[in-house]
């Protein structure tokens, strides 16, 4: 049996997502989305290797600004998690981080135009913010040691005995997090930064499908290597050869800031000195039309896409499970959610667009298969990990219903509400390919130049993301789970 307060969250979610479907609009609008599925999937064997070679400066872009990024989001997210506790840079991280990498571009591309830039702060601030974060978490859960160790200086304290301590575990964070650095400048090219998402965003519109598999495969093959070219041996020559690779940096211009800054983004009836009364008015507007509408729908497709990926995460996490099958069969599995994690949702939710036209449906399927495969992978490898007695049942569904999940459930709901964030994150920023979320209000303020409206719209999204965050954290609070998320090595934020 799950443990009651387990199965508790659990029926307030499953019910929270049965009323949102009722609300959610999963319409198909394409004539025969099944032919354009099949079009997709059948272009797989009509690649044309000889494209390949007009796609390696976008590859060798996407590896440099990445590696660039982490690096300089390393070492800013390392000092400001020693001062992690500082309330207002904790309040101030919170707030950076809960906006998207694509958000942050579309902020940059405001002030600084097409460049390299502008992708460089998309991925370091938010990035910087997260590994701080997490970097803290990581050293508190280090600073174990008796007060003989700790002696009187701090930064003895932490210099010689808890960094080097936690030093594996902090290196490996940021070996995963690069991972997911090299997803998030891959789709800086939909906002047209000349990284792999350029390409494939142009060649999803111009329904060239065996270029977009191209694209995927060189990207699922750098995924799939990065142990190779990012190691001890490497590193520094990568890092030295990325700094060198970014050479445009196009022409700054501090006026676009500084009049972003004092201008652009002031609310316009501030601005041009009207009453108050208009200051109001334009607010009210402002928040009946789209702010209501944005987090409405934003909540809709969060709630909904959190519980499909739990449904995901449960049914697929026994295929890479040694306890029920065999090898060959993990591996294929095992194959097949690296392809999904490794995918970025915008990428997904792209394809099932052109697939299933603009509405829910292609932002829930992304953000399930790609949340899902991550948790299910997760959840294998912590089933491997338990011991049976020996009379255990050799049934399949009998060990997996009262043997396995109720002792891993707990945990399997920890790792959920750590996606429950970046759900959210992506659900917002999805508004950009027409679903009516946050993101959607957004990406139309930029595209009329109302920038005061865009940064009244992205406040609010930062604001509903540390308010799921919270909750969250209150979640994981109350099903106590003792093993600390950031402890499995593995990439949940």
């Amino acid at each position: 049996m799950l443990q009651s307060k387990s199965l508790n969250v659990s029926v307030i979610f499953i019910a929270v997502a049965l009323v949102s479907f009722i609300f959610a609009d999963f319409s198909i609008s394409t004539i025969d989305p099944f032919m354009e599925l099949k079009n997709f999937s059948l272009a797989l064997f009509q690649i044309d290797i000889s494209q390949t070679p007009k796609l390696i400066p976008a590859l060798f872009t996407t590896v440099s600004i990445a590696i660039v990024a982490m690096v300089i989001s390393s070492i800013l997210g390392f000092i400001l998690a020693l001062v992690f506790e500082n309330f207002f840079v904790r309040t101030t991280l919170a707030f950076t981080r809960a906006i998207h990498e694509l958000f942050w571009a579309l902020i940059f591309l405001q002030i600084f135009g097409l460049n390299t830039l502008t992708a460089l702060l998309a991925i370091i601030i938010p990035y910087s913010a997260i590994l701080a974060k997490v970097y803290a978490e990581i050293l508190q859960e280090h600073d174990t040691f008796p007060k003989e160790l700790k002696g009187k200086a701090k930064a003895s304290y932490y210099l010689y005995t808890k960094i080097p301590d936690a030093l594996p575990h902090l290196v490996a964070y940021t070996f995963y997090r690069f991972e997911c650095a090299l997803r998030s400048t891959a789709i800086l090219g939909f906002v047209g930064i000349t990284t792999l998402g350029y390409y494939l965003s142009s060649s999803f519109m111009q329904g060239y499908y065996n270029e977009v598999w191209l694209l995927l495969i060189m990207f699922y093959i750098i995924i799939a290597t990065i142990r190779w070219w990012i190691n001890k041996y490497t590193v520094i020559p990568a890092i030295l050869a990325s700094f060198y690779y970014l050479d445009d940096f196009g022409n700054v211009n501090m006026d676009n800031f500084i009049r972003f800054i004092t201008s652009d983004i002031i609310p316009h009836p501030i601005k041009t000195d009207k009453p108050f009364s208009e200051v109001v008015s334009w607010f009210e507007a402002i928040f009946k039309d789209e702010i209501l509408v944005g987090v409405f729908n934003t909540i809709l497709l969060t709630q909904i896409s959190l519980v499909l990926t739990a449904i995901l995460a449960l049914i697929t996490f026994p295929l890479v499970s040694k306890k029920f099958t065999n090898k060959f069969f993990r591996v294929v599995s095992h194959i097949f959610l690296v392809i999904l994690r490794s995918t970025p949702e915008y990428i997904l939710a792209y394809l099932f667009l052109q697939i299933f036209g603009p509405s829910m449906l292609p932002a829930a399927l992304a953000l399930m298969l790609h949340n899902g495969a991550i948790i299910g992978f997760l959840m294998g490898q912590q089933t491997d990990e338990l011991e049976f007695r020996l009379d255990v049942t050799k049934k399949k569904n009998e060990l997996y219903l009262y043997e396995v999940l109720p002792r891993i459930y707990s945990q399997f709901l920890a790792f959920l509400f750590y996606r429950w964030e970046i759900i959210m994150r992506e659900s917002a920023i999805l508004g950009i390919l027409g679903v009516a979320t946050l993101g959607f209000y957004i990406d139309s303020a930029i595209a009329d130049f109302r920038l005061d409206k865009m940064m009244l719209l992205l406040v609010v999204t930062a604001l509903l993301n540390i308010f799921i965050d919270l909750i969250s954290k209150k979640s994981r609070e109350y099903l106590k789970v003792e093993k600390s998320i950031t402890s499995c090595g593995c990439d949940l934020k």
